[in-house]
């Protein structure tokens, strides 16, 4: 398992990075799923892990994602969708979860919760809702190291991508600097992935414009190159 350091050190070296959001992936077949990601050269697996509480939707837990861990060394981030993340954030930890994700709207006290996964040699992750301000967001991005801005309403994939959430990567980037991992989460394709990258994205997680093209390479390496098209412009 890779240690924080280790795991901020490899995001930065292989931005932009596309994180196939494994929600879409077909459980029936997980194992072949994985070694097809892997062939395909994901540098990132994104965990949604959804309570039926805090989104409507139920996913899965620590439970599958250790098997998983036990078929793949990609890395994984965990994004708690979740109402209390702190009461699992052991059992996420313990299953091979190098970054932990929780939303600011799931917490009272992202501070104390943030602070205590970097304690645990974790990459810490802070996500908002659309319909979240900058301004509630921007006094803790110190205390992250990935900030995820969520481009559709958690708990449910296939959504279309909200375009306004843009200008929050464009402020956490320049409030930030480049140290800050930022991510973008919903919606994410050919059409919308130009203009988060242009803001400053690095990791822009990718489900049906992964999952429901008939080669995983050639969906991934095309996203890619249009994020690194818009960065290099930018």
């Amino acid at each position: 398992m890779r240690t924080r350091d280790q795991m901020l050190s490899e995001l930065r070296a292989n931005a932009p990075i596309i994180a196939p959001s494994m929600l879409k992936c077909d459980f029936g077949n997980l194992h072949r799923e994985l070694q097809l990601l892997d062939d395909a050269g994901a540098a990132l697996m994104h965990l949604d892990v959804m309570d039926g509480h805090f989104v409507p939707n139920l996913s899965y837990g620590p439970m599958v994602i250790e098997r998983m861990r036990n078929l793949t060394r990609t890395a994984f981030d965990a994004h708690l969708m979740i109402s209390d993340p702190a009461r699992y954030l052991d059992e996420y930890i313990r299953v091979g979860c190098e970054a932990i994700t929780v939303h600011l709207e799931a917490v009272a006290d992202p501070v104390s919760l943030l602070r205590q996964i970097r304690r645990h040699n974790v990459v810490a992750g802070l996500a908002v809702n659309p319909a979240t301000p900058f301004q509630q967001v921007e006094h803790l991005l110190t205390e992250c190291d990935l900030f995820l801005v969520m481009s559709v309403q958690p708990g449910f994939g296939g959504q279309r991508f909200i375009p306004e959430v843009v200008s929050k990567i464009r402020d956490a980037r320049s409030v930030a600097g480049q140290n800050l991992i930022i991510s973008v989460d919903g919606g994410i394709g050919k059409s919308s992935i130009t203009a988060c990258a242009q803001a400053g994205c690095d990791v822009f997680v990718a489900g049906s414009s992964v999952f429901d093209q008939p080669c995983y390479s050639a969906a991934i390496a095309e996203l890619r190159q249009l994020a690194m098209d818009a960065q290099a412009v930018r």
